[in-house]
């Protein structure tokens, strides 16, 4: 029997209602020691007296009461609606510490909700994004995997890797009954195909899920005082790094995180990219090419009067990347016709420009699309397992069907790795871990 666990639901300190949540065999005797042989009908609201092991009255609150297995983690479970202040809040808790109740760890009323099959590994991650949802894309992907999505996407793969693997199968285990046609696991090369096609597609969304959960990523990169620093502080629209006239004043790297048309934004302000002074400079140095690499979108950021810089950049940026002329106000108008954005970082002209461009790139890259989207590093992961297990046995298949048919169970598990059908502990903790308390 595992223990009944019970947590805050709600942020700590002075509000209106303070909700506390119960989970665990024991919840029913609990209720009847808190509200003195009152516990309220199933799925029945009801306004309750609460006292402690002394019998004192501490609150009078709003009980809700679920029986197993029609509740959230497939325990009994409880919520008491408490009144907000510390002191009952504070009251509450020790009752139930006196009742053998024991404290949470974050995620463990999820964990416990996957465990009894109300949700699978998935779902449990769009609820734990939906929790932590900023932008309305982040909390439409959240939505969607909450309700299935991947679940259903998941499953589907797996559903038909069983049945290539019965083909593959029943060629090895009855090669001369006449009810197995000859070379039956020739039939599995087409669904091979078309499977590999289909993870395929979903590797290939330029990590759409992935950057909606985190952020898109922008570096911004350029020579020391090229105006990087000023062009951050107008898009995030508060001093965020700091502006002097010192070359290499920025040694590592300043994120703003900002929202662009509904999704997550994330800009990097790097070192000025040169031959470094010192030890601490070539470090920002080596950070700045390091996260321009990694960015979804760069940025160069060049001194319109110089032309090293813009030739500097034209040579780093690549198809797709952005060249800003800054400083526009400091030289002839018949220099402006240069390839690029001309803008003014320090009086901002020009920077709305710039700004609805990148509005422009980042929706059109993350986007909704028809399928469901990849979330996390670890769902990416596993498929491109299941994907290379897939071509190894589309190579097997007419010489070594045994062989081909160890791959797919290869891809099998993969896929149920996915979901949460297979155990794997570490997997679990890790999911669960980066849970909130009380969920």
């Amino acid at each position: 029997m595992k223990t009944t666990i019970y947590a805050l639901s709600t942020p700590p300190g002075r509000s209106g209602v303070a909700v506390i949540r119960l989970s665990g065999d024991r919840v029913g005797m609990v209720l009847d020691k808190l509200t003195r042989g009152r516990r309220p009908e199933p799925r029945q609201a009801s306004v309750r007296k609460l006292s402690n092991q002394a019998g004192e009255i501490f609150d009078e609150t709003l009980v809700l009461y679920f029986e197993k297995p029609a509740s959230f983690t497939g325990e009994d479970v409880a919520e008491l609606q408490v009144h907000g202040g510390p002191a009952v809040v504070e009251a509450t808790l020790s009752a139930l510490d006196e009742l053998g109740c024991l404290v949470a760890q974050p995620g463990e009323f999820t964990r416990r909700a996957f465990e009894h099959g109300r949700l699978d590994l998935t779902e449990a991650e769009g609820l734990a994004d939906l929790i932590d949802a900023e932008t309305e894309a982040q909390r439409r992907q959240a939505i969607s995997q909450m309700s299935g999505s991947l679940k259903a996407l998941y499953e589907g793969w797996r559903s038909k890797l069983i049945s290539v693997l019965a083909s593959i199968e029943g060629e090895i285990d009855f090669p001369d009954e006449e009810d197995v046609p000859d070379a039956l696991s020739h039939r599995a090369h087409l669904p091979l195909t078309e499977l590999i096609a289909s993870m395929g597609e979903h590797l290939d969304d330029g990590r759409r899920g992935e950057r909606i959960r985190t952020g898109f990523s922008i570096a911004l990169i350029g020579a020391p005082n090229a105006g990087k620093s000023s062009l951050l502080n107008k898009l995030a629209r508060r001093d965020a790094a700091i502006v002097t006239d010192i070359p290499g004043t920025t040694r590592d790297i300043v994120e703003v995180r900002i929202v662009m048309g509904g999704f997550p934004v994330v800009i990097s302000d790097t070192a000025g990219l040169r031959e470094a002074v010192d030890a601490v400079e070539a470090e920002g140095v080596r950070r700045a090419l390091d996260r321009a690499v990694e960015a979804d979108l760069r940025i160069g950021v060049a001194d319109a009067r110089s032309d090293e810089e813009l030739l500097d950049l034209q040579e780093r940026l690549q198809d797709g990347d952005l060249l800003v002329l800054n400083k526009m106000d400091l030289v002839e108008k018949k220099k402006a016709e240069r390839d690029g954005y001309g803008l003014s970082a320090k009086s901002g002209d020009g920077v709305s420009e710039l700004e609805r461009r990148i509005e422009e790139i980042v929706v059109d890259r993350l986007s909704a699309r028809e399928m469901p989207a990849l979330s996390r590093v670890r769902h990416r992961r596993s498929v491109e397992e299941a994907v290379d297990s897939l071509i190894r046995a589309r190579l097997k298949l007419a010489e070594a069907p045994e062989l081909a048919g160890e791959d797919v169970r290869l891809a099998v598990r993969c896929t149920e790795a996915l979901t949460g059908r297979v155990d794997v502990e570490d997997i679990l903790d890790r999911v669960f871990s980066q849970f909130c308390i009380g969920k």
